[in-house]
């Protein structure tokens, strides 16, 4: 079992930075690859990145690419999500969430536990 909460959301002007927090409690966060995904209201959840939990490979939605970077701390059992240079269209209620069985996905149905989310709103 592994419980989330997530931090650092707020609302910022385009262009600006923030950096959200997914702290876990729980066992063996270093077994679980970690993600976050993103939910605007009337949207489907989609995913906006992902970092293994070994060798820590990252992978991004093509509109976050070059813009967001995920990392991890395993000795704080937390992952992060820098978001820089951010848009109105990134407003969103951000959930990270945790895979146990290590499958590198970008798939929602792949995570098993979720976090409550943090919201994010971008003003133009």
């Amino acid at each position: 079992q592994l419980q989330l909460v997530e931090s650092g959301g707020g609302l910022v002007q385009a262009g600006d930075s923030l950096r959200l927090s997914c702290a876990a409690s729980g066992r063996a966060f270093s077994l679980y690859d970690m993600a976050w995904f993103r939910q605007a209201p009337g949207e489907e959840r989609e995913f906006v990145a992902a970092i293994t939990r070994n060798t820590m490979i990252t992978n991004y939605a093509d509109s976050v690419k070059g813009r967001f970077t995920i990392s991890r701390d395993n000795a704080r059992n937390t992952v992060y999500l820098q978001m820089n240079s951010l848009k109105p269209e990134d407003t969103a209620v951000y959930l990270c969430a945790a895979d146990p069985l290590g499958r590198g996905s970008m798939g929602r149905l792949a995570y098993k536990y979720w976090g409550q989310g943090t919201q994010v709103t971008v003003s133009s």
